[in-house]
């Protein structure tokens, strides 16, 4: 599914069978360990790795800027919170709910705060807290909304998050959803009460009903969808949820892929790609690392109006950077830590104009964002809630050639290797005669480059040796051969090799 704004591809999600979805999901897991020192406790939910669960998770948070999604607001982890140790015991049982994917060696995260997100509403089982999201800036509207919230919440304490498209909307409506998420509670808790634990006792929806659920609105104008199946499950379901949008799910029989049409593809590959070019000309490099995304924003050949005005040209390229790092963030689904490298400016004025540009477009992410002030380097530090793994974790895996370094060893390199590997051979007293084998790029660089490499190499470590090119190897690949059965005996001579454990 791929989310398009102002003609361009700003989000894209999937849903396949070897691409489990469990944020959403609650559980009754059972407690494999509580650990006072960190504050928290791994519990089993019958996934591969036990879930993750901090302290700030099991004590509702009442604080007043809420997330329409369910989760909390500001500074839990600086409040003091009753000991782990005093509120779970290694093997009871507990009801959690998934908000964050295993990623990487790191399985589930894990809240007890259990949150059930409706069209309208989010029902908050164990919170008494009724709030507003944030995205509803008005403040006679948020009054309304609250005031409305509270007539129909029951006597019994249960908490309630308006959600976007809450806006605006009458006391029948909240009434219908109110009632229905009360009802799934309810089904939940009996389920809880008939289950053994790891059990799953409730799923969120799938990807198509969640993401019109929690994104379709008379903001949008169409839904199109190219599967005849499909498109009679999102009209059904749009009918129950909010008729009015029905007119504007559209079933595509075009026989362009709708996806070509829309010049989708294209953006997707862009995705994967370390350059991305600007309007202007300019363009930014997107580097994930293990501890942080790192942007580069470079001028490229926009020159502007040349060498007269230096600082517009750099603050046209850094506008149009802050624009497209904001896309670029949502579109890879990247998380975590951000650190981009804006071309440093000489206006302080200047500098807070890109600032209010990048923030401008992270407001309209569904994620949790925060960019920081422009450092005196240009630097602009950011954090984005992950949720999941980013979409180059979940379609690509590391190259076996490089190891996901993205490099390889140069042919004269590895000839320097396969050097030294033979003198550890010669020297082991061992060997006799060897085959080598290589890459034909290599072996060509040793016809054209260095005619004379095996004459020399034989008289210096008395080897018979032979050189052979396999294309079946790697470019940075070799193999030694011993004896007349040509034995693999490259891992006795060798170091570690890019790409080999």
């Amino acid at each position: 599914m791929a989310l398009m704004e102002d003609d361009r591809l700003v989000e894209l999600m999937l849903d396949r069978p070897d691409h489990g979805r469990l944020v959403g999901d609650i559980y009754l897991g059972r407690v494999e360990a509580v650990l006072p020192g960190i504050q928290a406790a791994f519990v089993d939910i019958g996934t591969d790795k036990a879930g993750f669960l901090h302290v700030s998770d099991l004590v509702a948070d009442d604080e007043d800027e809420d997330d329409e999604n369910g989760n909390g607001g500001r500074g839990r982890r600086s409040r003091k919170l009753p000991p782990i140790q005093d509120q779970l015991q290694k093997g009871e049982s507990v009801i959690v709910q998934v908000t964050k994917e295993p990623i990487g060696t790191k399985g589930p995260r894990l809240t007890a705060q259990v949150s059930l997100p409706g069209r309208f509403l989010v029902y908050m089982p164990f919170s008494s807290h009724v709030g507003v999201s944030r995205k509803i800036e008005e403040k006679e509207e948020r009054i309304r909304l609250r005031e409305l919230a509270r007539e129909i919440l029951p006597d019994e304490p249960v908490g309630l998050i308006i959600r976007t498209v809450g806006e605006e909307l009458n006391r029948a409506k909240f009434q219908r959803e109110f009632q229905r998420l009360h009802s799934t509670w309810k089904k939940i808790q009996r389920r809880a009460r008939s289950s053994r634990a790891p059990a799953r006792i409730h799923s969120e929806a799938q990807l198509i009903s969640g993401v019109i659920r929690d994104l379709f609105s008379d903001r949008f104008d169409a839904l199109i969808v190219d599967n005849p199946e499909v498109h009679q499950e999102i009209v059904d379901y749009v009918e129950s949820m909010d008729p009015e949008l029905v007119d504007r799910v559209r079933l595509d029989r075009d026989s362009i892929p709708l996806f070509d049409r829309y010049d989708i593809e294209e953006e997707i590959g862009e995705a994967f790609g370390r350059r991305v070019d600007l309007p202007s000309g300019g363009y930014i490099i997107v580097e994930p690392t293990e501890a942080l995304v790192s942007i580069d924003v470079n001028t490229g050949k926009f020159t502007g109006r040349g060498r007269k005005d230096p600082e517009e040209t750099i603050l046209r390229t850094n506008l149009d950077a802050a624009r497209e790092v904001a896309r670029q963030l949502r579109l890879r689904d990247i998380g975590g830590i951000v650190v981009a490298d804006f071309i440093d400016m000489e206006s302080q004025e200047n500098r807070d104009r890109v600032l209010h540009e990048l923030r401008s477009h992270l407001g309209r992410d569904r994620a949790r964002t925060k960019a920081f002030a422009v450092s005196e380097l240009g630097l602009v530090e950011m954090t984005r809630q992950r949720v999941r793994p980013s979409l180059f974790q979940t379609l690509t895996r590391a190259c076996e050639h490089c190891d996901g370094a993205g490099r390889v060893f140069t042919p004269p390199t590895v000839v320097r290797r396969v050097e030294r590997s033979l003198k550890r051979a010669a020297a082991s007293g061992e060997e006799q005669a060897i085959v080598v084998r290589v890459h034909p790029e290599v072996a060509l660089h040793v016809l054209e480059e260095e005619p004379e490499f095996l004459n020399r190499l034989q008289k210096r470590v008395s080897l018979e040796l032979e050189l052979r090119d396999d294309p079946l190897l790697r470019e940075d690949e070799f193999r030694l051969l011993s004896g007349p059965a040509e034995t693999d005996v490259t891992q006795r001579y060798v170091t570690r090799q890019p790409g080999q454990g």
